[in-house]
């Protein structure tokens, strides 16, 4: 067990796994997209509100294309979600001339599903537009005590922050994107969005393992000098010049190191933080002249998260719902894996973004 696991099984508050196990239907795991910002009702753009289940994003994607006449590209969506699960997420179309109404309801005889509205905005909606998502799990299976567990280590949650790791899902099926997408970074060869996924599955690899150097070296819930940290509050980032001043912020998640998600626009920290960052760098093969060549862009990640209400709740029949928010780009897998084990997450063909 890697020290990365360590801290995640300290989630657990000394307590057993609960067990179980997610995703043994789409309604067994309900995600809600939480919007950054609601449409403003007049605009070139029509958003969409749109409930399925069973269906990936792109699926969705490319019928609306189909059925609006349009590029792919030019559907607008915030982020993936999972196709083993029923989702509510946002589509936006470039539909200047087209009234809501026909929208709503071509939208609904193609899609199927629940179209909950429509209204006009004036931008497409782009990738990341959003808060983060709102989940509700049923785990199938969890051990006799786990409904009377589970509130305590939701408290651990609540006081720790979630380590923010990449879920098993942004890897592909059989785990191989990370590999594919360092092919393509060494080769150079032309973008799609196949490849893009991959390349930021590698990009999701080097960071994983960064988070594992930084459990290893004590350092989640503190800063270190030369950080790049950023407000949980607001989102802003700002480089620490005085770790002993900004630790105790860091204790009470105030404010979080971020790390790196490596391309060539990535903000760099200094110091210590960025012997760690290059060290993981490293151990992907790739150094910075690879990068300052590749036109993949980069960007920082909280190394930790605050999970937002998270609650538990036992059904008529004994299964166990956890329900809680996470941030845009957080794994709710991941955190299921350190409550309930690494059996608990079960294959799935596409993440949240």
């Amino acid at each position: 067990m890697d020290a990365l696991q360590v801290a995640l099984v300290g989630l657990r508050a000394g307590l057993p796994a609960l067990g179980g196990r997610i995703k043994s239907e789409p309604e067994a795991f309900v995600v809600e997209e939480l919007a950054a910002y609601e449409p403003c009702g007049e605009g070139a753009h029509v958003y969409v509100r749109h409930r399925r289940r069973g269906r990936t994003t792109r699926e969705l994607v490319l019928e609306l294309a189909r059925e609006f006449g349009v590029h792919e590209r030019d559907i607008g969506h915030a982020g993936l979600k999972d196709k083993q699960a029923v989702a509510e997420q946002t589509f936006s179309l470039p539909m200047e001339r087209t009234a809501e109404a026909e929208v709503l309801e071509r939208v609904a005889k193609r899609l199927g599903g629940e179209v909950l509205w429509a209204r006009r905005h004036g931008n497409k909606l782009k990738r990341g537009h959003l808060r983060g998502n709102r989940f509700t799990l049923r785990v199938v299976g969890a051990r006799s005590q786990a409904a009377i567990d589970a509130p305590a280590m939701l408290d651990e949650v609540r006081r720790r922050g979630l380590p923010n790791a990449f879920g098993p899902q942004r890897f592909g099926r059989d785990g191989s994107n990370a590999a594919r997408g360092a092919d393509i970074l060494r080769a150079g060869r032309a973008r799609g969005w196949l490849a893009e996924l991959q390349l930021h599955a590698w990009q999701a690899q080097v960071y994983n393992h960064w988070l594992a150097l930084r459990a290893q070296a004590g350092l989640l819930g503190c800063v270190v000098e030369g950080d790049v940290a950023k407000k949980t509050a607001n989102g802003a980032l700002f480089d620490v010049i005085d770790a002993s001043v900004e630790t105790p912020r860091a204790q009470l998640l105030e404010i979080v190191a971020t790390g790196p998600m490596w391309g060539r626009s990535m903000r760099r920290a200094g110091g210590r933080a960025d012997e760690l960052e290059q060290e993981a760098l490293r151990a992907s093969g790739f150094g910075l002249a690879d990068l300052a060549r590749a036109r993949l862009e980069g960007a920082r990640r909280p190394s930790l998260v605050l999970v937002e209400d998270p609650i538990s709740a036992q059904t008529a029949d004994g299964d166990l719902i956890l329900r809680f928010a996470l941030p845009k780009g957080s794994y709710a897998t991941t955190l299921v894996s350190a409550l309930c084990g690494d059996e608990a997450v079960l294959p799935h063909e596409e993440q949240d973004e």
